[in-house]
């Protein structure tokens, strides 16, 4: 399982290694929103939520589902800028004018795909199309009434729900985010001179490899193949590829291939310390229940978000019991939880016992 990049044709001038503010300040919302992804930013979270306003924190629940489960590609908006030739601006104020110049199709069909699951494609978006419109709500339903609210919304009126995000992100800023990027963006800015210099002086190849060993080229077949426990192909067609580097995204490596929308492949710079590993007892009882490979997907998903087990039937294409089935096995290992939302039954992932299982696993799964 892998994400494919075609670069056939691509020129050397047309890659960049550009650091993003806006793409950190997504990292940032969702260390805080899942703390458990990042161990090595513990103290970095708890400082900011201390000094948060807490009605900042209130707005921050309100769409916590586009930068939970990861960050959605909102928060890479160059790549969806029609030319496929721009890059992430210097500053945060950049980056929201790029966002401001997304279509409302590109926007709802971006923010969709986390907050109701919805998947990549190359249909007709929710906004015209009444059938998927009905489908997104229905997906919504199943995350609680407040992914509801903000679908209908989103839905129904888009520049109010733009205009609402872009407000959030710069009191964000304002709040905390701009003595964080203070401190980062040095260390971003020389990571991505290196990997440039890499670059023009060793090749594309070369550079991959400092981005990450999992990140390889295939020259003779013109594809970079990033191992994922995920399914994706996308091409520099016409365009460019870009690469930006993150501080506190690590062990996320995440690839943007959006349909339509220039690859982005958003790397981590650095590498914390985990904790300690389990017990041998449960040790032998969890690897037990992850040596299957349908397990090591379904562990994927609930990595990133909560799902219900009809959910995670349609995504995985099995029925109901025989994913029932599965997660009895993640749950006797206490390798997940599980909690109740109305008449929906939500399974999750506990990434703080899969940090103690081991690093190489918790990085495959949150890769």
């Amino acid at each position: 399982m892998s994400v494919r990049i075609d670069i056939a044709g691509l020129r050397p001038e047309r890659v960049a290694v550009v650091p993003s503010p806006l793409a950190e300040l997504g990292m940032a919302l969702h260390a805080l929103s899942e703390p458990g992804h990042h161990p090595g930013l513990q103290g970095w979270v708890t400082g900011v939520t201390a000094r948060m306003d807490p009605q900042l924190a209130d707005r921050m629940c309100e769409a916590d589902f586009l930068w939970r489960t990861t960050f959605s590609d909102l928060f890479m908006p160059c790549a969806g800028i029609p030319g496929r030739t721009t890059l992430p601006g210097a500053t945060l104020a950049e980056e929201l004018d790029q966002l401001d110049k997304l279509t409302d199709e590109q926007f709802v069909d971006a923010a969709l795909e986390f907050t109701c699951a919805m998947p990549y494609g190359t249909g007709p978006s929710p906004l015209v199309d009444a059938g998927l419109r009905r489908r997104a709500l229905e997906l919504a339903a199943s995350r609680g009434p407040q992914q509801v609210r903000f679908s209908e919304r989103l839905l129904s009126d888009p520049p109010r729900i733009r205009a609402w995000l872009r407000q959030f992100l710069a009191d964000c800023d304002e709040a905390f985010f701009a003595d964080t990027w203070a401190r980062l963006r040095h260390q971003l800015a020389a990571d991505a001179r290196l990997k440039t210099d890499l670059l023009r002086h060793k090749g594309l190849a070369e550079m991959l490899t400092a981005v990450s060993p999992v990140v390889t080229l295939d020259e003779g077949a013109g594809q970079i193949t990033v191992d994922k426990l995920s399914v994706g192909r996308t091409a520099t067609e016409d365009g460019g590829l870009i690469l930006v580097p993150t501080s506190l995204g690590w062990p996320h490596l995440s690839v943007l291939y959006r349909p339509g929308w220039q690859p982005v492949v958003h790397y981590p710079v650095a590498t914390p310390e985990l904790t300690s590993p389990a017990s041998v007892e449960q040790l032998t009882l969890r690897m037990t229940a992850l040596s299957h490979p349908v397990r090591m997907r379904i562990c994927r998903h609930l990595a990133r978000s909560a799902y219900t087990t009809s959910e995670l039937a349609q995504v995985h294409g099995m029925t109901a019991p025989e994913i029932s089935r599965h997660l009895s096995v993640l749950k006797k290992a206490g390798l997940i939880t599980t909690r109740r939302r109305g008449r929906y039954v939500l399974h999750q992932l506990d990434v703080t016992v899969v940090a103690r299982l081991g690093s190489d696993f918790l990085e495959g799964v949150l890769r």
